[in-house]
């Protein structure tokens, strides 16, 4: 498959144009340019030189409307030259992430009017339940809203929202029955409860914590504003001095005129570093332009700007590092049968397994010992079930099963055999702690082996770190999983420290910890439990695979979804931030000539 490449949008483009010239004079708002203290006295001063061009006009100036009106016009265009070039970086990024919210929408849910299966059932919005409202929600479907289940037991994939790949069991009763809305059912059918209103819902409680996460300026642009305002100040005093002075030297020499408001209000401007108040705009919308091309979305010139000073980079795992969904990787088999044997009835056992980890079980026995197999005629599925914790196909008059160790000891012990393979325990444990997941086979009441499941890591992602590391930046991976999966994954991946078991607060927790200790946190991240961090971080760069929360929070989008893609976003802010200082220097030396 040919890879689509994101073609950079025209800076000419007709739309774009025409929205940045409404947004730039909105823009000459005080209210909005006070951020921008250098461009604010200019339009100051272009007031000013505007008053004295109509006085000019009336007759009560003795300075000519031309040489007033003149001063006035540059003015004005040096001011909405700057608030122009601001609105077109920002509206070039609008641009591209409003394609990505249009993927938004409500997800349909299935109202019962009874908490049974079968019961008649009304298709409503998932905006419109309310507590205490009940829904169907069936294989490969997502759930509407936070809830219980009081019917029937499930796979919920929960990577989404928990940031743990691995399906978990959700079934009615215990403590294993709440669900939250955004996830999504991978088998079987389940009744859910609904226990919380729109607004009040795990999302909004994300979307909370979001809105109370400010990001920081990077150290450059807090040097270079204190700069910016001192030199303002200082030649603010220069041209209210002359003024006086020039008034003085007129008395005492009893000719000529003094200095003119408009001159000195020029002056000023000349003077005062309006090249990198009105430039540096431009240089976002060239970084951005970069960017584009490699598939990045900037919602902003300064989320470039800042990841060229970024030293911490925190990667979310799933769907980060890793691909998301478990895949079997080898056959191990135990009792002194083959792994041919093995691959076999595991082929058989996932023949009619829809959910990712069964297709991948098919697509190794295939790969790796040529098997492929029709459906038999004769096949019955098994479906998996919270109570069995098995799945599998009954054929040929066999019954072929997968699923966790206990579960499978048991299934066989009840048809009658009472004798487990000696090896079984140890290969079981070997696997769990190399940070997969253990599934035991067994065909009829005989156990063959076992599938070991791992989350599989992103090819080349261990150079692209190395290079991370080169360039003095910090990995740190951040998990939902166990220590012990967390701890292998992160060996396997090359980084340099990682946090398991992380909430969505201690993610939050962990980036202010780095900032107070004055680093620059970079984070990538796809899951809605990963937006609040995301909205801390100085640099965030969401998923396009990953859910709404997480790109609304981020200030950079990567349209392929490769984590990897932070290099060139650190490349392109160190390269942007070159011109910066070439302004900034070329500034200062033109105020001392």
């Amino acid at each position: 498959m040919s890879k689509h490449t994101q073609q950079p949008q025209s800076v000419f483009d007709a739309a774009l144009l025409q929205g940045a010239l409404v947004d730039c004079f909105r823009k000459l708002d005080p209210r909005t340019l006070w951020r921008n203290p250098v461009m604010l006295c200019v339009e100051i001063a272009s007031v000013i030189t505007l008053i004295t061009f109509v006085m000019s006009l009336a007759g009560a100036n003795s300075e000519p409307a031309w040489f007033t009106g003149t001063v006035s016009l540059w003015l004005w265009l040096t001011v909405v030259f700057s608030t122009f070039a601001e609105a077109l970086a920002e509206g070039r990024g609008k641009a591209r992430a409003a394609s990505l919210r249009k993927s938004r929408t409500d997800v349909t849910a299935r109202r019962l009017d009874k908490p049974e299966f079968g019961s008649i059932y009304t298709l409503i919005g998932a905006s419109q339940l309310r507590m205490g409202d009940y829904i169907l929600v069936e294989a490969s479907e997502m759930i509407a809203g936070d809830g219980d289940v009081v019917a029937g037991a499930a796979l919920v994939n929960e990577a989404a929202v928990t940031g743990e790949s691995a399906p978990v069991v959700r079934e009615s009763g215990g403590d294993r029955s709440a669900v939250t809305g955004g996830t999504s059912v991978i088998s079987s059918a389940i009744i859910v409860r609904i226990t919380a209103n729109p607004g009040e819902t795990f999302l909004d409680r994300m979307i909370g914590l979001i809105e109370g996460a400010k990001r920081r300026k990077t150290p450059n642009e807090v040097a270079l504003e204190v700069l910016l305002i001192a030199l303002t100040l200082v030649f603010l005093l220069v041209c209210v001095n002359i003024s006086p002075l020039s008034s003085y030297s007129v008395t005492v020499s009893g000719q000529g005129e003094p200095v003119s408001l408009t001159v000195l209000v020029a002056l000023f401007v000349c003077l005062a570093p309006t090249t990198i108040a009105a430039l540096l705009p431009a240089i976002g919308i060239a970084g951005m332009d970069r960017l584009f091309q490699k598939n990045v979305i900037a919602l902003s010139g300064r989320a470039i700007e800042a990841a060229g000073d970024v030293n911490v980079l925190l990667l979310d795992k799933t769907g980060t590092i890793t691909h998301g969904n478990r895949e079997a990787v080898a056959f191990v088999p135990v009792g002194g049968h083959s792994e041919q044997e093995l691959a076999e009835a595991a082929l058989m056992a996932s023949i009619t397994d829809e959910t990712p980890e069964g297709r991948s079980v098919v697509v190794l026995a295939k790969q790796k010992y040529q098997l492929s197999r029709e459906m038999p005629p004769d096949a019955v599925t098994v479906e998996f079930s919270a109570e069995t914790r098995l799945s599998g196909v009954d054929a040929g008059g066999q019954q072929y099963r997968k699923g966790a160790a206990d579960s499978t000891i048991a299934f066989v012990q009840k048809l009658g055999c009472m004798v487990v393979p000696g090896d079984l325990t140890g290969v079981v444990d070997r696997i769990a702690r190399g940070g997969a997941t253990p599934l035991v086979v067994c065909r009829d009441c005989e156990i063959l082996g076992v599938i070991n499941l791992k989350d599989i890591v992103k090819a080349g992602i261990q150079e692209r770190f190395l290079q991370l590391r080169s360039m003095g930046i910090k990995t740190v991976m951040i998990t939902g999983d166990n220590p012990l999966t967390a701890a292998a994954i992160a060996a396997e991946a090359q980084v340099d420290d990682f946090l398991a078991q992380a909430k969505p607060e201690e993610k939050l927790r962990l980036i202010r910890d780095y900032q107070e200790q004055g680093f620059m946190v970079a984070m990538t991240g796809d899951g809605t439990n990963d937006a609040p961090a995301l909205a801390q971080a100085d640099v965030a760069v969401a998923m396009n695979t990953g859910t709404q929360p997480a790109r609304e929070a981020a200030n950079i989008i990567d349209l392929d979804s490769n984590p990897t893609k932070l290099l060139d976003i650190v490349e392109v802010g160190k390269q942007i931030l070159m011109p910066r200082g070439n302004l900034t220097t070329f500034s200062i030396s033109n105020d001392v000539a």
